[in-house]
């Protein structure tokens, strides 16, 4: 089929991917002193971070920084998501005590920024927003000038749940488009788009001085212009903050890697975004939803 034919479908005809990964998705091992004092610490108060679930690359970076973000309401997710190394199944019973623990771990870590997300808790009556709320209102009450941003599950779109979390009084409220709508049956397939749409049409109504932002992984079989026209879709919404990096496929029991992205085209996305009028876009193959975030909320002038 034409190539051309292929992008009126709206489909990405894949080459064959390199046999290893290139130059710039290489990273250094984690393993520096503050690394492992954080790791300790986390494992001592009984806490886990997306940094080490989700298997990300900047972890030894972040960590050296005295940055990680905290994954609250246990590491086993309700939802199973084909491009997520988080666990998925029955998640245990949940730890009341847990906002108190992030506090006291954000106070240790003296942060200045302090990200918190979470499973998707779809067992939960509230989809776990109360226990969001008590960890925002701790890190608050015990690290005062720290500021918290939430990477939440879209709680089914349940409006109640998130207002429950907006009224806490987090800094950025982020939730994660993560494809372009074509894909969405295959990658997200407990996730629907157009909820993403409304979750941040309700969260500007209800809450119009809380900063949003969203993050789209790449390589996943979308092509430039849809991802493109998934960042235009999200202007209409006013989402103030956009991340982009690499899909890196975590197993071979995952959605299997469809291409690259080049430094180039992510240079693009961060100027087209810009250009759209995003107050700030973090866009590389490197870049995940809480990378630098401390640097992003600078730069959006939160």
């Amino acid at each position: 089929m034409p190539d051309a034919l292929y992008q009126i479908m709206g489909r990405h005809r894949a080459t064959e991917l390199p046999a290893r990964k290139p130059d710039w998705l290489k990273v250094r091992a984690p393993g520096g002193g503050n690394y492992l004092r954080l790791k300790g610490m986390m494992r001592e108060l009984g806490l886990h971070t997306v940094c080490e679930e989700a298997h990300c690359p900047n972890v030894g970076e972040c960590w050296e920084h005295g940055a990680a973000t905290f994954m609250i309401l246990g590491n086993v997710c309700t939802r199973n998501c084909a491009y997520c190394a988080v666990a998925h199944g029955r998640p245990p019973v949940f730890d009341p005590t847990e906002p108190e623990k992030v506090g006291s771990a954000a106070a240790e870590m003296r942060l200045r920024h302090a990200v918190i997300t979470s499973v998707d808790r779809d067992d939960l009556p509230d989809f776990g927003a109360g226990i969001f709320a008590g960890v925002i209102r701790e890190i608050h009450a015990r690290v005062p000038g720290c500021s918290v941003e939430v990477l939440v599950p879209d709680f089914q779109g349940n409006e109640d749940a998130i207002s429950t979390v907006l009224d806490a009084g987090p800094e950025i409220y982020n939730h994660n488009t993560e494809t372009v709508p074509r894909l969405y049956k295959k990658a997200r397939p407990g996730g629907r788009y157009h909820r993403v749409k409304e979750i941040f049409r309700f969260v500007k109504r209800y809450a119009p001085q809380i900063p949003t932002k969203t993050g789209i992984i790449v390589g996943l079989g979308e092509t430039n212009e849809e991802v493109l026209a998934t960042m235009r879709d999200l202007r209409t919404v006013d989402v103030d903050i956009l991340t982009i990096g690499q899909y890196l496929r975590p197993s071979d029991d995952h959605l299997p890697l469809d291409r690259y992205v080049t430094p180039a085209e992510f240079r693009m996305f961060r100027d087209e975004g810009m250009a759209m009028g995003f107050k700030h876009v973090e866009s590389a193959p490197l870049v995940r939803s809480s990378y630098h975030a401390w640097e992003q909320v600078q730069a959006a002038g939160v």
